[in-house]
């Protein structure tokens, strides 16, 4: 019998080297190591919110694998779910440092352990365990068999009256063309019931400008509720029944911006397990994700509670 989880997740998470100086990558001669991935990212915050999550992947049988496993299980995510490959590695990437803009950053993913996840994978109890289930754009763009996972977990989640939410985090080099990142990921979105895009990626897969207009798309299509990231301006939300812009909170110095939109997701999914107001929801999106750019890792940002308590009793600007 599985354990009750609040969410369940799944993707690739990597082991990433992140430059210990600034400068060139290419340059750098010491690195530290880290977790690093999306869906991961987003395991942890919620689980450092204390709600139960669970992630699903495949690593590769090297030491990568291992250093993920530790890391996930350090984060208090149950990984019972997790396995192994013993053809496939595990996916790394190398990210520069910089001291202002985003760094640069290099993926060695290609035919990795999790590209491999695919429909025989599917745990059907495990997922039933969980009350919600998050999916990123990235788990359908590494394979197809990770795309057809994604589609059947996302069908099996709203079939069970379950949530689903949904970032579209675009990587158009992951994709063959701009033509099918588009049409894939938006057919995703019809399948989800809160779809949390930034207004660039909306701009790119609706061909719209307003975040009102683009809202109006994705809930003329099914999805429950989209809330649009607007960067340090804040971000636009819009359901059946509410409507509003919430505005950012005051970022001191922005460190590093990846990891952003993961700690925004974190934070409106986490409020909305709670049952709290969608207002409410998406602003502790905006302070997560203002946490998130003032600390240098992917994770380092994401807050316990009672640091988020502290932060946003702080007041938005």
């Amino acid at each position: 019998m599985n354990k009750r989880l609040d969410a369940v997740t799944f993707g690739e998470p990597m082991a990433m080297f992140y430059a210990n100086e600034t400068g060139p990558l290419d340059e750098a001669m010491s690195f530290s190591k880290a977790l690093a991935g999306a869906e991961s990212n987003v395991a942890a915050g919620l689980s450092r919110l204390e709600h139960k999550v669970g992630y699903v992947t495949k690593l590769g049988e090297d030491s990568f694998g291992s250093f993920i496993l530790k890391a996930l299980n350090k984060e208090g995510i149950d990984t019972s779910s997790v396995t192994f490959s013993s053809e496939n590695p595990t996916g790394i990437l190398i990210k520069s440092k910089v001291t202002a803009g985003d760094p640069k950053v290099e993926y060695f993913r290609k035919h990795s352990a999790a590209s491999t996840l695919g429909l025989a994978d599917f745990d059907e109890s495990y997922f039933a365990s969980a009350g919600h289930l998050h999916v990123t754009g990235i788990s359908s763009a590494i394979s197809r068999e990770c795309r057809e996972f994604s589609i059947h977990a996302m069908e099996f989640m709203k079939r069970s009256g379950k949530t689903v939410s949904l970032d579209p985090n675009l990587r158009p080099s992951l994709w063959p063309d701009t033509k099918t990142m588009v049409e894939t990921i938006n057919d995703l979105a019809t399948r989800c019931d809160w779809f949390l895009p930034g207004l660039g990626e909306s701009r790119i897969l609706t061909g719209l400008t307003a975040p009102e207009e683009i809202a109006s798309f994705y809930l003329n299509q099914g999805v429950s509720l989209v809330v649009i990231k607007l960067g340090p301006e804040g971000s636009y939300y819009k359901s059946s029944d509410s409507e509003g812009f919430m505005p950012g909170f005051k970022v001191d110095q922005v460190v590093d911006t990846v990891g952003a939109g993961d700690g925004f997701a974190v934070g409106v999914i986490s409020a909305l397990l709670e049952k709290l107001p969608v207002a409410e929801a998406v602003r502790r999106g905006n302070a997560i994700g203002a946490l998130a750019v003032m600390s240098p890792g992917d994770m380092d940002g994401l807050p316990t509670r009672e640091m988020l308590e502290q932060f946003m009793k702080a007041g938005a600007v």
